[in-house]
């Protein structure tokens, strides 16, 4: 797998039409990546209501941004979700990844997402920092 960057990302990319279109701000002296943004009225799971999967793609982004502070090309090898309560389409968020602990390559990284201040979700993940150089038999470059 060649991981390039591009401007496509479905969360991120300012270049995808049919994204979020999120921006995050990294700090590496905290190790955290946050990000504001509206949710768009087709991300609709239940009337009204933000879709679980898009909620916790959001979480999952802020902890692959939070984990850039620490290393480069983090991709997410688990992600464990809790919902709080239930995002309103069309409601601002704040999302916000924070860097818990690093063994060698993998990074524990723990996120929030809130509404008007409160947490409506919260997730967990193990993200590994790939080292592009390391070639696999199936693969040219990782």
């Amino acid at each position: 797998m060649d991981l390039r960057k591009d401007k496509g990302c479905f969360v991120c990319g300012p270049e995808n039409t049919r994204g979020l279109r999120a921006e995050f701000i990294l700090d590496k002296a905290t190790r955290t990546a946050s990000s504001r943004l509206v949710i768009p009225v087709w991300t609709q799971g239940w009337q009204a209501v933000a879709h679980g999967g898009i909620l916790s793609t959001l979480l999952d982004e802020s902890c692959v941004h939070a984990s850039r502070t620490v290393g480069d090309h983090p991709v997410t090898a688990e992600l464990t979700v809790r919902f709080r309560k239930p995002v309103p389409v069309g409601s601002e968020v704040f999302v916000r990844g924070e860097v818990v602990e690093i063994r060698r390559r993998v990074v524990q990284v723990k996120a929030e997402l809130l509404v008007d201040g409160e947490v409506c979700a919260e997730a967990r993940a193990r993200v590994v920092l790939v080292d592009p150089s390391v070639k696999n038999e199936d693969e040219e470059t990782l």
